[in-house]
């Protein structure tokens, strides 16, 4: 099973918003044949909980003005690791330091990651074919 196209531009969208705020390492996981209930992650991190809070707010502005809402928000209070689960993707953005030590692309080694170029296309990657640090569509 692939990530739908309605996760795929989802995902693509909190992406590029969390690169317009300078978050580091963005990474988009295709889950789908992992997991039932969602086909995309997108991990991103930030060096402070101010800019993981800009982060997080630039992404639901974004999916706002496309007509998406997220269903659950968690980790906002302390800013370390928000999760925002908008069911077909689940943003992750994360503190550095969070990031490293759960090493949530470690866990999710095995799923392709899908690679946004700088116009916006999209194109898959199977899983360990490529480096994973040009995933990052601010670069």
């Amino acid at each position: 099973m692939v990530a739908s196209e309605h996760a795929r531009t989802l995902a693509v969208v909190a992406a590029q918003a969390a690169a317009d705020k300078k978050a580091r390492d963005i990474l988009v996981l295709d889950v789908s044949d992992r997991l039932v209930i969602t086909d995309c992650f997108v991990i991103a991190s930030a060096p402070n909980e101010r800019q993981v809070q800009a982060i997080v707010d630039s992404i639901e502005e974004k999916l706002l003005a496309i007509g998406t809402k997220p269903v659950r928000r968690e980790g906002t209070g302390q800013g370390r690791w928000v999760l925002l689960d908008y069911v077909d993707v689940v943003v992750h953005v994360q503190h550095n330091e969070e990031r490293s030590f759960y090493g949530l692309e470690r866990l999710w080694k095995d799923c392709p990651r899908v690679e946004i170029a700088e116009d916006g296309s999209v194109s898959t990657v199977p899983s360990g074919s490529a480096d994973p640090s040009r995933a990052d569509p601010a670069s």
